[in-house]
């Protein structure tokens, strides 16, 4: 891993720290790949970019006292697994609807929400995939962030957790991990043992997703026809796209169901309001998603958000469709428009919040506290 350069190696002086700037370039290097780390260990979009905010005022506060023994990057592993393991160790642990309850009948499908933090939450892929020109790493980061993978991984306890993410994901090496975990490399290499068993046996029974990125021709095709069904609302050419055994959630409801016969069945009662609805193609969790808006309630002519749609794909068949509802949230976060006039335009242009980024945020922190010191 790269060393930090000696310019910016603290000394306890203005020379050594340098400018606020300066630092701000270096921790903003590295948010992307932090976020993403901080996402696969806590399972959450929001709590990911809380976590390396925290990360990032952490290292404001102890930046003069950094010696360059480690990298930059590795010193700042170090202090985002803390923070990640201080928020684990609070009982945190979130899941998909398919993890807490067996699927449920059509007939018995009932609309019953749980609590924010139960869920596994979804992330655009810019968020926390940083560019790789290796397509073999691309791979690799994109698989790592699937939802089927993010819920194995929360049956891992959090030093495993981390162990496997840095190792497997990240490809550090078991002495660089142990050092940053403070523990002996037999350790790390025995908490990854574990960590593999665990992940086979609650991961194993999930087809593989198909991960071509860009997606190929014939994956293309696939989306196409959905995006024709899914606004046509034919369920007849929307259940030859599913695979028999596809399955639908909807959090914050734990209601889910399995098989084309049920899927159909709720889109053409309990969700019957969103017949006529209008899709716009994202990107989640390194698979292709949908933001989908279904049309006004109050006859007024245009299209409102209802969630993001987020699609596994496997053998040329869709064997997921996993629908986020709570928009307040999951728009913005996309940066997705508000609405869609009467021809499926954007109209608001894109709701991407202009809020500061992590190091601004932490940068702000730091000031305050260094004024209110003074």
């Amino acid at each position: 891993m790269a060393q930090v350069p000696a310019t910016t190696q603290a000394t306890g002086t203005d020379e050594g720290v340098g400018a606020a700037g300066e630092l701000d370039v270096l921790l903003e290097s590295h948010r992307t790949e932090l976020t993403g780390y901080c996402y696969r260990v806590l399972g959450s979009a929001f709590e990911a970019e809380d976590a390396v905010q925290d990360t990032f005022v952490r290292a404001w506060r102890a930046y003069d006292r950094f010696e360059g023994r480690s990298s930059l990057r590795s010193w700042l592993y170090r202090i985002a697994t803390n923070v990640c393991m201080d928020s684990l160790n609070a009982g945190n642990r979130r899941a998909r609807p398919v993890d807490l309850t067996p699927a449920t009948p059509l007939a018995q499908a009932a609309l019953s929400p749980r609590p924010d933090n139960t869920w596994l939450e979804p992330v655009p892929d810019a968020r926390v995939l940083p560019s790789h020109s290796d397509p073999a790493q691309t791979a690799v980061a994109r698989e790592s962030v699937r939802l089927a993978f993010m819920a194995a991984l929360q049956h891992l306890p959090p030093k495993q957790r981390a162990v496997l993410i840095l190792r497997e994901v990240l490809a550090w090496k078991a002495a660089e991990v142990a050092e940053l975990l403070e523990t002996t490399t037999a350790s790390v290499n025995s908490a990854l043992q574990r960590a593999r068993a665990t992940l086979a046996e609650h991961a194993g029974a999930e087809e593989a997703a198909d991960t071509a990125d860009p997606l190929d021709a014939e994956q293309q095709k696939l989306l196409d026809r959905y995006v024709a069904a899914f606004e046509g609302y034919d369920m007849t050419a929307l259940t030859a796209l599913l695979h028999e055994d596809a399955v639908m959630t909807m959090p914050p409801f734990d209601l889910w169901l399995a098989g084309t016969d049920d899927i159909t069945g709720f889109m053409t009662t309990i969700g019957a309001a969103c017949a006529g609805s209008r899709l716009i193609p994202t990107v989640a969790n390194g698979a292709p998603a949908f933001a989908h808006y279904k049309p006004r309630e109050d006859g007024e002519p245009g299209f409102v958000p209802w969630a993001v749609q987020v699609l596994d794909l496997s053998g040329g068949r869709i064997t997921g469709l996993h629908c986020f509802l709570d928009t307040p949230k999951w728009f913005p976060l996309f940066g997705l428009p508000p609405a869609l006039d009467a021809e499926g335009r954007p109209v608001g242009g894109d709701e991407a919040p202009d809020l500061p980024s992590p190091v601004e945020r932490a940068r702000k922190i730091i000031e305050a506290e260094r004024a209110a010191g003074a």
